[in-house]
């Protein structure tokens, strides 16, 4: 039988994607170093599109050529961040700064034509508390029960705390890393909250939608991030991230 285990012996130089030849470790590192630059950069223009969700579709391409370029220097036995770290970071960065910006054209751009366009159509499609009287409160904007409580609450506090903890996250920082666990409990928190606002007033924010039950299942997917990063932060070494 052909083991796995008898390739062990074999020497591992056959191979030139696992070594960098004729290379010292400070050579080694600087490559690593240049490359996991080289993703970033695709990887942060990309979240920066995808976090204003109008310009989304434009981000992802950028998004998901800088998780090639990772995962070829990890194919090449380059030292680049996990991949899953950097999938979670950018992840909770792009989650936070959908909402921010969302919340932040009610809360502070209500009467601008991007917001008219953007929060009218998506209370059309979906949430009727963006279309149901609009900009009449005093403050303007969306006039759902509770929405603005939700804005200005999650926009001063967890969503930017999310952004920060995610970018400690991704330097590999052991303060990231505990913030991360903060915040996405932080972000169950605003599921739970969020859900149940929608739900309570399903009467005025479901009303003559487009899609009204699988709108509901759509954006809450946006909210998802604290279940998937949470059982990896509990359980990941945390002797990976440094002082």
């Amino acid at each position: 039988m052909n083991l796995p285990t008898l390739n062990l012996g074999r020497n591992r130089d056959a191979n030139p994607r696992t070594k960098l030849s004729g290379s010292s470790l400070d050579e080694h590192m600087s490559a690593s170093q240049a490359a996991q630059r080289q993703a970033d950069k695709w990887l942060i223009s990309g979240s920066l599109l995808i976090g204003t969700a109008a310009l989304g579709i434009f981000g992802l391409p950028l998004f998901l050529r800088g998780v090639w370029l990772l995962r070829k220097a990890q194919r090449d036995g380059l030292s680049v961040r996990p991949m899953l770290v950097t999938l979670l970071g950018y992840l909770v960065i792009i989650d936070a700064a959908i909402n921010t910006v969302g919340w932040a054209l009610d809360l502070v751009a209500n009467h601008t034509i991007l917001a008219r366009i953007l929060l009218n159509g998506w209370g059309a499609m979906f949430d009727a508390g963006y279309f149901w009287h609009y900009n009449e409160l005093w403050i303007g904007g969306a006039a759902g029960p509770g929405e603005k409580a939700m804005e200005v609450g999650m926009i001063l506090t967890v969503f930017t705390m999310r952004i920060a903890a995610a970018i400690g996250f991704l330097q590999m920082k052991r303060w990231g890393h505990q913030w991360m666990i903060i915040t996405c409990w932080m972000g169950v928190l605003i599921w739970c909250l969020y859900v149940f606002n929608m739900t309570m007033y399903a009467d005025v924010r479901y009303a003559g939608v487009i899609f009204p039950v699988i709108g509901w299942w759509l954006y809450d997917i946006f909210y998802i991030t604290p279940f998937l990063a949470i059982p990896y932060l509990h359980s990941v070494n945390r002797e990976i991230f440094s002082d």
